[in-house]
């Protein structure tokens, strides 16, 4: 691996996985994050993404974005980052594709109604479902439960906005049993997938806003980097309609982000001395991002998206029926746990909290027609 920078996460010093594997079980010439990779890619939590909301609640358009594409979005930024700066691509793209693996259906929507029905069983947040899906509900192998990734994907997945002081349940779980190291930093590769998740849904969120109608130019042209981007490429190419240039203004921007990062990152890694994994983890700072003038655009933008599409009446309206959705199946099902599917009634616990949260586990893994469907089945059509 001598393309790898010095600071980088090197496959053969990975602290390993929790559960040994025999040699036999290691199918064809990979390591053991291109392994990772791999396990998440053909899992069926991933293949549930293709279902689930990004920006539109069940889009009716097949050109919308859903979370899975999110995610190969989010990977393909991510690796082109990592390759420029000497990470590991590999662990970089499992990171990128799995982080969106806990979010349940109809998206922030969705997530805020099955925290506010989990509050007295402690509550829900769907970063630590990812690391609870891959270490416990996705469970394809007979010697183990969960994919049995290795410690330094569920490192980044579990602490990749940084350290975490006050784990919740589902999280102090997982550290319980395979110590995360949570107060100290995350690796860059983590910190990478981090900041391609901003870029991809930051620019990826105005393409799909103008095209649902929600968004017109003439609002985004307030804010000054946009408008920067947006005249240059009408200079460049004055005999062609505005509409075909939106694409254009996507590709543009997340071109400037990606390598505003690259260049904010060097810096950083120079300034602070890092000359190895060990060192970023005891930065004592994020290093990978924006530069400070970047992170400010970065904020004005997604403030502006908040206020214009995500908070958009047609948002909130679709927003309110999502809600009342994933409370009412989370009442039905703790009303009546024989309307359970019967592999999810086998396990059930007998007590709370351990009860309640089993069925939480099985609404964050539904997908938005699936909860639909369940939802006029048991409890009729939405109002």
């Amino acid at each position: 691996m001598s393309h790898l920078a010095p600071y980088a996460s090197f496959p053969d010093r990975s602290r390993g996985r929790l559960h040994d594997e025999p040699a036999r079980d290691i199918r064809g010439p990979r390591d053991i994050f291109q392994r990772d990779r791999d396990r998440i890619i053909h899992s069926i939590a991933f293949r549930r993404l293709r279902h689930k909301t990004q920006v539109f609640i069940s889009p009716d358009g097949d050109h919308f974005r859903v979370r899975l594409t999110h995610s190969l979005e989010v990977a393909q930024i991510g690796r082109t980052i990592a390759r420029a700066l000497g990470l590991n691509e590999d662990l970089t793209e499992a990171l990128c594709l799995a982080h969106d693996i806990g979010h349940p259906p109809f998206g922030h929507a969705g997530e805020d109604a099955l925290e506010e029905a989990m509050k007295p069983f402690g509550g829900f947040d769907h970063n630590a479902q990812t690391l609870r899906t891959l270490t416990l509900l996705e469970s394809p192998y007979p010697s183990w439960p969960g994919l049995n990734l290795s410690w330094e994907l569920l490192e980044g997945l579990a602490k990749h906005n940084g350290p975490v002081a006050n784990a919740g349940w589902a999280l102090a779980e997982v550290n319980a049993g395979f110590d995360l190291n949570l107060t100290d930093w995350p690796s860059l590769e983590a910190q990478v997938a981090a900041i391609s998740d901003d870029i991809a849904y930051d620019n990826h969120d105005i393409d799909d806003g103008i095209r649902a109608g929600l968004l017109d130019m003439d609002q985004l042209l307030e804010l000054p980097f946009v408008a920067e981007r947006w005249q240059a490429i009408l200079a460049r190419y004055p005999d062609v309609k505005p509409r075909r240039l939106i694409g254009e203004l996507t590709r543009e921007q997340i071109g400037v982000m990606v390598n505003d990062v690259i260049e904010s990152t060097r810096a950083r890694i120079q300034e602070l001395g890092i000359k190895d994994a060990h060192d970023v983890r005891n930065a004592g700072v994020m290093i990978g991002g924006f530069s400070s003038e970047m992170a400010t655009r970065e904020r004005r933008l997604k403030k502006f998206m908040y206020q214009k599409l995500y908070h958009h009446p047609t948002q909130t309206a679709a927003a309110v029926e999502a809600s009342k959705i994933v409370r009412e199946l989370f009442m039905a099902y703790r009303n009546d746990v024989r309307l359970l599917p019967p592999e999810w009634r086998e396990n059930l616990p007998d007590e709370d909290p351990a009860r309640s949260r089993h069925i939480g586990d099985f609404l964050a893994g539904m997908t938005d027609r699936y909860a639909t469907d369940r939802h006029r089945e048991l409890c009729g059509t939405p109002a």
